[in-house]
């Protein structure tokens, strides 16, 4: 290979110009994890080359194992790592290190300028390589593929672009196989330069890397710092939290701390090491629409794949390892969709991560409450998508009601009041709202709890046929309800000696001036102070689903069933006020719109008729 072909320089594309503008101005102080990054990328490369090398064999033939080596030259004010993994041609390094190709690097870079330190933000947005221009004023990459001739040099200093060319005679003879990356380093990092720093950033991020990193010291000879071990193969008995803890840095790119682990090997007519851990912290990506897994799938410590679909889409936030025995070497991606020991697989170790929630959930609620705040929401669509489980799932759930935070449905159901057979619950936009609205009137006023749902999976999965114990989930917004036979927690709440309007003549009046509004216009069980709602007829959606598809385009929105309280003074004067009776039943009409959280079809209208009563009320 000679240099007689011209280096050409080429822009970054612009997303990569902005982040590389954050690192180098230093957006937040960690700047460690620059290792921690280039020596993870080695380590996929040299994954990447065993898998090839299983149905290429000649890609190793020279017998080169795959190693990674740092390299510091205090002379040169340079720090290297070597690897001997698959290595990259040229359209791989302008591809890789010129661009982004991820959904999420807007989100990433939004968020990193928000951060005060974006260190745990790295590593889960797969940017990782640009991190060392937090200490590199200029980086150069010098990489052959395996079984390739060809060597490829890229460098830049950070700015608009790069260059790429052929390597030179000494470089293409230096870099055999893999990836050589060179960082000539800014004077503030010249401490990356010492042996003992070195050691401790790998000792604290990298120490459960597969491969074996070497410290390349400019005397003396070169020497093992990581233990390269795969922990998910060492006995429990072998490990300390702090060891657990930092293998789920290392396996999830995190900072934050595991809210649990599961540890554990599965022995008989399969066998497979597993060890998962449940972050305390929401990923960056939980509600991309792929909804893809990060467990990592290992066949006898070989790595095969990332997202193989290890866990179903609903526990996507678990990260970890499982590691087989049995499977083939060989399998393709495509064959891991399909392959009958896999499924096997994730049946058993979905039941084990679920039997792991609910033991935590029992013994340490506090921890799983952690677990819950930040993922129930992607647990609940289990109870839409997983009818096998959906049971676990529910004693699994838990809940804001009107009576507290973190409620399971077995507390629901210990408190029912006497003669209460159902699971009430109430789906809405916030729990503020819901508090407020009157559907909750009646069952307030019985001392019935109420769920009160406020994230979206929550119009989806109450729309199944649920029940928890032989007690049916049916909401307040939806269908008939009838507290009659549950007593009341005041008697003062008894309003039966009330003067009530007359149903039949009201009902009448109300139906004639609303027309083809609404489906139909009824006495109402729900409502105690507030003259009206709106709810869904028995076959129709709740209301909260049909507004969620109809802002996806996914379904009109049926007409609601009205219905009104026949004690409210406002009900009682439309039997009384002929003249009136129109705009009065617009305006129960709208008001429950209002108190739904919609806008009146027509709030000019609306405000007219508000104005008109107002003024008549003043006696103007």
């Amino acid at each position: 290979m000679t240099t007689t072909a011209a280096a050409e320089s080429q822009p970054f594309q612009a997303e990569v110009a902005e982040l590389l503008h954050l690192m180098v101005h230093s957006v937040y102080s960690e700047t460690d994890i620059f290792l921690r990054e280039l020596i993870s990328n080695a380590s996929d490369a040299c994954d990447k080359l065993r898998y090839e090398a299983i149905a290429n064999p000649s890609l190793i033939t020279d017998g080169t194992p795959p190693e990674i080596r740092i390299v510091p030259n205090k002379a040169a004010n340079t720090l290297a790592v070597v690897d001997t993994g698959i290595g990259m041609e040229r359209q791989e390094l302008i591809d890789n290190l010129g661009t982004i190709a991820r959904s999420g690097t807007r989100s990433f870079l939004s968020k990193l300028t928000e951060a005060k330190d974006g260190a745990n933000l790295i590593g889960q947005f797969g940017v990782g390589f640009y991190a060392a221009f937090m200490v590199a004023e200029k980086i150069v990459v010098t990489s052959r593929r395996a079984g390739s001739d060809e060597v490829w040099v890229w460098t830049s200093e950070g700015g608009s672009g790069f260059e790429i060319a052929p390597a030179g005679e000494e470089a293409a003879q230096r870099v055999a196989r893999g990836t050589e990356i060179v960082l000539h380093l800014k004077k503030d990092a010249a401490k990356y330069l010492e042996a003992y720093e070195i050691e401790r950033i790998v000792r604290e991020y990298s120490d459960n890397i597969q491969f074996p990193i070497l410290l390349v010291p400019e005397e003396g000879e070169p020497r093992q710092i990581n233990s390269a071990s795969a922990l998910w193969q060492r006995s429990k008995s072998e490990l300390k939290p702090e060891d657990y803890a930092q293998a789920y840095k290392q396996i999830a790119g995190a900072f934050d701390e595991p809210a649990m682990t599961l540890h554990y090997r599965a022995e008989g007519r399969q066998s497979y090491a597993v060890l998962l851990f449940a972050p305390s912290q929401k990923p960056f990506d939980l509600f991309q629409v792929e909804r893809k897994g990060k467990v990592k799938l290992y066949v006898r410590r070989v790595f095969i794949a990332d997202d193989a679909e290890l866990l179903p889409a609903y526990l996507r936030f678990i990260r970890g390892v499982i590691d087989s025995e049995d499977l083939p070497l060989n399998i393709s991606r495509e064959m891991l969709q399909n392959n009958p020991q896999l499924a096997q697989i994730r049946k058993a170790v979905t039941g084990r991560v679920i039997g792991e929630l609910e033991t935590l959930g029992e013994k340490e609620p506090e921890t799983f409450a952690k677990i819950w705040n930040a993922f129930g929401p992607v647990i609940k669509e289990g109870l839409w998508e997983d009818f096998e489980r959906r049971d676990k799932l529910l004693a699994l759930a838990r809940f804001t009601t009107t009576s507290g935070e973190n409620r399971s449905l077995k507390q629901v159901v210990d408190d029912f009041k006497p003669n209460q057979t159902e699971i009430y619950y109430l789906v809405g936009d916030s729990v503020e709202r819901l508090k407020s609205n009157p559907k909750l009137e009646s069952a307030r006023a019985r001392g019935i709890e109420v769920l009160l749902l406020t994230d979206p999976v929550d119009a989806f999965w109450t729309s199944a046929p649920l029940d928890f114990g032989g007690k049916p989930l049916k909401s307040l917004s939806q269908g008939d309800v009838d507290f009659g036979l549950i007593p009341l927690a005041d008697d003062k709440d008894d309003k039966k000696d009330e003067p009530a309007a007359d149903a039949a003549t009201t009902i009448a009046v109300i139906k004639d001036a609303l027309g083809e509004r609404v489906s139909d216009v009824r006495a109402s069980q729900r409502l105690t102070a507030s003259a009206s709602c709106l709810v869904a007829g028995g076959d129709a959606r709740d209301r909260a689903l049909e507004r969620l598809l109809a802002q996806q385009n996914r379904g009109a929105i049926t007409k609601p069933v009205l219905e009104i309280n026949l004690r409210h003074p406002l009900v009682a004067a439309l039997a009384t006020d002929t003249a009136q009776a129109k705009d009065l039943s617009l305006l129960l009409f709208e008001q429950a719109q209002i108190l739904d959280g919609e806008m009146p079809d027509d709030p000019a209208a609306f405000a007219g008729r508000m104005n008109q009563l107002v003024l008549r009320g003043l006696g103007k």
